[in-house]
Parts: structure tokens; C-alpha cells; sequence
């Protein structure tokens, strides 16, 4: 995986554990990965979805040992493929239904789950304000041309520029991988025509199409007029499917556990 995006984090925490680079002093983020946890087969093991059929217990312990390892506060949501967005604070309860969230508060993270949609990560350059979205394709296309995206950068506050936003993309389903059916095509490229060049026709089903989600993720970014986009660029390293050890994947193993990515302001 490119040195350009990823570092070395905590000695605390697992060596593969990814972490966004070009933070501002003050913001921290991290990308867990299978390593560290509790969960045994096909869960193994640092599943940290309480939805998808592991031992309660197991998913417990894994969410207090994040919780320990950030020294913050994950706050998990109910992700539901749609592009509600709620502000994170102390008074917060878990599962509560968002693929969006943001906060100014220090010292709690917002935190997205995954097995193949795209975690997003955002922050400002002061780091008085960072962000967390839910990126499927569903999250991205949106309605009417709203989706995840447009409803973070709506939630920016009136002294942050969208030009002054930095993005991370983390690890999602590759555009090798990524199969979606007739439908999804057009829906992106009535949108937006320069969306063709994320999808490849697939040779054997002509019905079908591979997406490039990252992909798709940057231009709608570029489209709002985010500037500073790093993390994830179609690489294979970045693919959950393709790196079975280090990522979980509902698409590669239909029974899948969730890692996660997180961002909170420390100080």
C-alpha cells in the first residue's frame, strides 16, 4: 500500500492499522483492520459490527479495546445505505440510524463501518471541524443529485471552505471486484457524463458493468469542489475483496464482520 497515504501509527495499536496522513496538528484518524480482536470464524477478529451475527460479547470487547486503544470515544452508527447526517456529541447514542456525521467537539470520533462500501474521512485545515461518511453507491448517487457527499459538505460551517476540505478514502471494494447491474450505470451517468470513465462492461454478461467506487467517489468530490483528496486510488492493496487478511468483506464472504475508520479533533 502507497507510503504516500498510509503511516505508522501508536506502537499500541497493530502494525497494519491504516492511518491518513496530512492531519493538522490536533486531528487523528485511523483505519482498523481484521487484526486485534476477539471474534473468532468467519468474524476473526477485530469485527466490530454488533448487526451482522457475531458473539455480543466478542463485539463488545472489540469496540471497548478501540475505545482504549484511541483513548476517545467511537460513537458507531446504524449506517443504512441512505445519506441521513447527524452532528456527533457526548449525548450521542450508538446505532443511531446516520451515514453521515460530523463534529466539532473534541475528544469523540465519528465512525464509519464497512466490508467493501467506501469509508470516507474529512477534515479541515485548522481542525476545528472533521467529518465521517458512508459511501456505497447508493450513499454516493443519492436523490436528485444529494447524496453523502453533498450533505457533508452542507454540514461545513460558514467559516470552512469547501476548499479548504482534505478527504481521505480508505479501503473499499476495487474496480476489478465491484460488479453492479444495469441499473447503476445509467443512474451515475445521467448525473454526471465524466462518470463513465469508473465503469468497464463486463465481457462474459453484457447486462453488467465494474465500478471503480473510489473512483466515482472523486469525482463527485471534485464536482463540489474538494481540492485535497488522498487515500485510496484503485489500487489493488486498496481492494477488500483481494486482501482477504486484511480486510473483511461481505461481497468475497456473504457472512463478514465490519472494520472501521475513525477521526476525532484530540486537542
Amino acid at each position: 500500500m502507497s507510503n504516500d497515504f498510509v503511516q505508522y501509527g501508536p506502537h499500541s495499536w497493530p502494525a497494519n492499522w491504516l492511518i491518513p496522513k496530512h492531519l493538522p496538528n490536533g486531528v487523528r484518524a485511523v483505519c482498523t483492520t481484521r487484526e486485534g480482536g476477539e471474534s473468532k470464524v468467519p468474524y476473526e477478529s477485530f469485527n466490530l459490527g454488533n448487526h451482522v451475527g457475531d458473539d455480543e460479547q466478542h463485539v463488545k470487547k472489540n469496540r471497548q479495546h478501540l475505545q482504549s486503544l484511541l483513548g476517545v470515544r467511537p460513537v458507531f452508527l446504524k449506517q443504512v445505505h441512505a445519506w441521513d447526517v447527524i452532528e456527533i456529541s457526548n449525548g450521542i447514542i450508538d446505532d443511531t440510524v446516520a451515514d453521515v456525521c460530523f463534529t466539532s467537539q473534541k475528544q469523540i470520533a465519528c465512525t464509519i463501518m464497512v466490508a467493501d462500501c467506501l469509508p470516507v474521512l474529512a477534515w479541515n485545515s485548522s481542525g476545528t471541524w472533521v467529518g465521517a461518511a458512508h459511501a456505497g453507491w447508493r450513499g454516493l448517487l443519492g436523490s436528485y443529485g444529494r447524496g453523502v457527499f453533498e450533505v457533508l459538505v452542507s454540514s461545513l460551517p460558514n467559516h470552512v471552505k469547501v476548499s479548504d476540505l482534505h478527504v481521505w478514502l480508505g479501503p473499499c471494494i476495487g474496480p476489478t471486484a465491484f460488479e453492479v447491474g444495469e441499473d447503476v450505470y445509467p443512474a451515475f451517468v445521467s448525473q454526471s457524463a465524466q462518470s463513465h470513465n469508473a465503469f468497464v462492461p463486463h465481457q462474459q454478461q453484457s447486462q453488467k458493468w465494474w465500478a471503480d467506487l473510489q473512483s466515482l467517489a472523486r469525482k463527485r468530490l471534485q464536482h463540489l469542489g474538494v481540492q485535497h483528496i488522498d487515500g485510496n486510488d484503485g489500487s489493488s492493496d486498496w481492494c477488500t475483496v483481494l486482501n482477504r487478511e486484511l480486510f473483511f468483506s461481505h461481497r468475497r464472504d456473504k457472512v463478514s464482520g465490519r472494520f472501521a475508520a475513525c477521526i476525532w479533533i484530540d486537542t
